[in-house]
């Protein structure tokens, strides 16, 4: 299932993490890990330094320009080689790339030829995002044409996964991931359903989801609840201590959920385990 893994470094405490889910997933799936750092293009070629030119009005702005280019460079070679090293002491097929770009951008180009993208909750620049979610990972998560795991801040090995299923076609596509995880990882699955009112169709979901993981040879823990999906979702998470989240990509236009909000974005903010998010 898993056998090319691409993960973003930034330095951060949230890219310390996501480094330590993808050895995890790596050694246990047996896959290659790909480190890619992106070299903010902004950072370099940004409004930023362009103003200090307009401003003071001489060239040496471009020298100054040089020396930042430099230093991010030399700051990426530090992070990756780290990353080698790490990769090298635990016994992960690894490779490295540096690239100067928009970051989200860069990702998700990277990511059409790999079957995973690692990112952590936010990035170095938290600090200037805005909300829960760092506006990058936002944007990795709406764009990227591979699924994405999104990690917390703090590590621990997955031994109960989640999924969320309401018999969408975005949650059959995340079902058919969840089912090869576990069953590669040799790990239980808890399917929940969560609907707005009772007897509303998620026991046609759950028997749907009952019959498709039987295929693989999984007895799911099937759980039905009422309620609000997003709150209800995290509710479950913490209730019973699962550790890994599948769930179904955005389902409505960026308009609307500008609008309206979605259980997607919301439990991407508010999940304290990995998100496993697939569209």
């Amino acid at each position: 299932m898993i056998k090319n893994i691409l993960l973003a470094l930034d330095g951060s405490e949230h890219s310390q993490a996501a480094l330590r889910y993808a050895l995890w997933l790596a050694e246990r799936f047996r896959a290659q890990l790909s480190g890619l750092h992106v070299i903010d293009i902004v950072s370099v070629e940004g409004p930023f330094f362009q103003d200090i030119s307009g401003a003071f009005g001489f060239e040496p702005y471009l020298d100054v320009s040089g020396k930042v280019r430099q230093a991010l460079h030399d700051r990426g070679h530090f992070i990756l080689e780290e990353f080698a090293a790490t990769c090298r002491e635990q016994g992960i097929h690894f490779e490295t790339e540096l690239v100067t770009g928009v970051i989200a951008n860069q990702i998700c180009e990277h990511a059409r030829t790999t079957d995973l993208v690692v990112i952590g909750h936010r990035g170095v620049n938290e600090q200037f995002s805005t909300g829960l979610l760092g506006g990058t990972a936002e944007s990795i998560t709406r764009k990227s044409p591979r699924p994405v795991f999104m990690t917390p801040m703090q590590f621990q090995p997955i031994s109960k996964p989640l999924l969320a299923y309401d018999g969408s076609s975005r949650a059959s596509t995340v079902m058919h991931s969840a089912a090869e995880f576990c069953s590669a990882l040799n790990l239980p699955l808890t399917v929940l359903t969560v609907s707005h009112r009772e007897k509303s169709g998620e026991e046609k979901a759950l028997e749907e989801a009952r019959h498709y993981l039987s295929s693989y040879d999984l007895k799911p823990t099937l759980l039905s609840v009422t309620g609000h999906p997003n709150q209800c979702i995290i509710d479950c998470i913490k209730e019973r201590g699962q550790d890994l989240l599948f769930i179904g990509a955005y389902g409505h236009s960026r308009i609307i959920e500008m609008v309206l909000g979605s259980t997607t974005e919301y439990v991407l903010r508010n999940a304290p385990c990995p998100v496993f998010l697939s569209r």
